[in-house]
């Protein structure tokens, strides 16, 4: 065997153990399962992106329940958040318990640098979102905030389409979110004890929706901060959610345009949408895959392009892909984009401004 031939077969070798070793699942910790959207982790399909080396959950049965929901052992699951990094190590963690404790997971992780995935909004106040940006931007940590609307194919669509002109400059946007409501949906205990807790989830519909609408018109906006906040908060289900909002609305100035963001927990229909408007048309993302594009014609006609939009290509389409993504640098986070850490310190700068206003009854200025 020539010593040309052994030199290529290693290689050979050593760049298919290289692939190999790239291609080894994220370990991943789950901190807290009372958000019921961990089911989304939990339920997955095996993508051998991601592997679950241990879950945080003090209350055994609700980790019980689960397990056998999604055949987990319990043996992953652990009362803290010390004691699962140091029997498991993970690379990153989600988070899926209470608003208020996303300060505590990433004091607990980012010292030991372990990148951090929180679902929305990134914190309950601004006070708590900036200690866990100095903690991210110290320990070079990855900050994400899941949002549902950031895998929605027809909200990428829309900007393109913005960007590229096809309504004209932008003077309008108008983001709806919501249901009929944490109690009349049917969320589970555990949820709703925290969901409608002001202090454990920092608000009602304003917070738990009015966030979507402020991190989709801060990625329109490319970072841009509005003027100024205006906001207005109800509790017309006094029934359901005693202590908290459940109908929101907020006005968002630029110098150029404006967004309405409703935040609703009174919707009789779940919606997820959201309009823009130009000088020369409209576009409509009406829900997940489904977008028409209206192009003024006189007074008031227009011509109307409906699209029908295809999923986003991995592993865009799905946040812990995503996730994975982001820590093996498959995937570099472009400034203001969805998730990112910059984008949604300024959501919660619009959501601290919005509080103030609805408490207050004034127009809140946003510094620059």
């Amino acid at each position: 065997m020539s010593q040309k031939f052994l030199y290529a077969f290693f290689i050979i070798i050593v760049t298919s153990l290289n692939v190999s070793a790239q291609k080894k699942p994220l370990k991943v910790g789950i901190i807290g399962l009372t958000h019921t959207h961990v089911h989304g982790i939990l339920g997955r399909e095996n993508l051998g992106d991601i592997q679950i080396v241990g879950i945080v959950e003090p209350n055994r049965g609700l980790a019980q329940r689960y397990s056998k929901e999604h055949k987990f052992p319990m043996s992953i699951v652990f009362n803290t958040i010390e004691e699962m990094i140091d029997k498991t190590h993970p690379e990153a963690v989600t988070a899926f318990g209470t608003i208020y404790q996303h300060l505590e997971v990433v004091e607990a992780c980012a010292p030991k640098g372990i990148h951090v995935m929180v679902e929305k909004p990134l914190a309950v106040s601004l006070e708590h979102a900036k200690k866990m940006e100095m903690l991210a931007k110290k320990h070079n940590i990855h900050l994400l905030t899941n949002y549902e609307t950031t895998w929605y194919p027809s909200n990428y669509k829309a900007y393109d389409l913005l960007k590229k002109d096809k309504v004209g400059d932008l003077r309008k946007v108008i983001i709806r979110d919501g249901h009929k409501g944490p109690k009349k949906i049917g969320v589970n205990s555990e949820f709703l004890e925290w969901l409608t807790d002001p202090v454990q989830n920092g608000g009602g519909a304003i917070i738990d929706f009015g966030c979507y609408g402020a991190n989709l018109m801060t990625w329109i906006m490319e970072g841009k901060k509005p003027n100024s906040v205006t906001a207005i908060t109800q509790q017309l289900q006094p029934e359901n959610n005693p202590n908290v909002d459940d109908e929101s609305t907020i006005i968002l100035t630029y110098d150029n345009a404006n967004a309405l963001i409703q935040g609703s927990w009174n919707w009789p229909i779940g919606r997820k949408d959201m309009e823009i408007y130009g000088l020369n048309g409209a576009i409509y993302a009406d829900n997940k895959n489904n977008l028409r594009v209206r192009i003024a014609d006189g007074y008031d006609g227009y011509k109307e392009e409906s699209y029908q939009i295809k999923e986003l290509e991995a592993p865009r389409n799905d946040p812990f892909s995503f996730l994975a993504a982001v820590v093996r640098n498959e995937i570099t986070l472009k400034p203001y984009e969805l998730s990112s850490l910059e984008n949604n310190m300024i959501v919660m700068e619009i959501l601290d401004a919005a509080l103030k206003s609805a408490k207050t009854k004034r127009t809140i200025e946003i510094n620059k």
